[in-house]
């Protein structure tokens, strides 16, 4: 693993980051404000030496490519932003997917998928879809195409390897979620932690679901079927809102034999590893994630 250079003591970058996210993401704000204002902060979230983006289209909307001059394994990953559904974009995860290439010695794929209340659901799904299908038509196969993502994109990497096997026979490498909102129906237990709050939670789920119904697996994948999918690796911080969601995902991935694995940190907030450049702790998480899916993306010949 690569220690940041600098890395300051926790409760100073939980310091920091507090009021920024108490602030920008507020269900007052208009959705363009705070997805403005999340863009500005993501200065603070730098790239590693050596990293190489390139802007694409995937699917019909815009994308990266992110690859590090380590990249030397077979395979990709896409990997699907969070934000509620309604904010996040490239600026704001081109760090996360950075430091993920670089660990995994393979290209990221991060696209720009459509956002509610613009676009509800079933759009941001459609694009993911769009963008994993069109991946393969460049000569990648399933078994050498992983899916990840965070809080909503990671339900987002659920629902879209749920369709991608009922819809197409086709089944991603693997699944590696960070904090996964996989039943955005769930109201939080609690009214905030670091990151998240329950009226802006409230107001995201409401924005995305738009006049869809709310049982649909695809806007909720926790309540439609898990059986099939492929090896999956869940992330959280005890801390978080999500953390409860999160331990009855796993409870019913193991339930459905699905090969899962679930690691949970203390100290940290929902989806730190944004801050893998400067939070140790966080870097670690990245690196964890990486191997997990570097394994999935094994030529398939030299497979256990």
């Amino acid at each position: 693993m690569r220690i940041p250079a600098v890395s300051p003591p926790l409760p100073i970058v939980r310091a920091v980051l507090r009021p920024m996210f108490r602030y920008a993401m507020h269900s007052r704000l208009p959705w363009t404000v705070q997805r403005a204002l999340l863009d500005a902060g993501s200065a603070l979230q730098v790239l590693p030496p050596g990293t190489r983006v390139d802007r694409l289209r995937l699917g019909g909307r815009p994308a990266e490519r992110i690859a590090s001059g380590s990249n030397t394994g077979e395979g990709a990953v896409l990997y699907l932003h969070g934000g509620g559904y309604t904010i996040g974009s490239l600026a704001t995860h081109r760090s996360l997917a950075a430091h993920l290439a670089r660990e995994l010695g393979r290209p990221v794929y991060l696209p720009d998928y459509r956002l509610a209340p613009e676009h509800p659901y079933p759009a941001a799904l459609d694009d993911a879809e769009a963008a994993y299908l069109e991946l393969l038509s460049t000569g990648l196969r399933p078994e050498n195409l992983a899916v990840a993502g965070d809080s909503a994109g990671g339900g987002l990497s659920l629902a879209l390897a749920r369709r991608l096997i009922d819809q197409h026979g086709i089944r991603p490498a693997a699944l590696g979620l960070i904090a996964p909102w996989s039943d955005p129906n769930e109201p939080p237990p609690r009214e905030r932690d670091l990151v998240v709050n329950r009226s802006w939670s409230r107001a995201c789920s409401a924005a995305y679901l738009g006049d869809g119904d709310p049982l649909d697996p695809g806007y909720a994948p926790l309540l439609g079927e898990l059986s099939g999918l492929p090896p999956t690796y869940v992330q959280v911080d005890e801390g978080e809102l999500l953390y409860t969601q999160c331990t009855r995902l796993v409870g019913a991935l193991r339930e459905a034999d699905v090969p899962t694995r679930f690691s949970v940190t203390s100290g940290l907030w929902h989806v730190a590893q944004l801050q893998a450049a400067l939070v140790v702790p966080a870097a670690a998480a990245v690196r964890e994630l990486a191997d997990f899916l570097g394994e999935s993306l094994q030529p398939a010949q030299i497979r256990p």
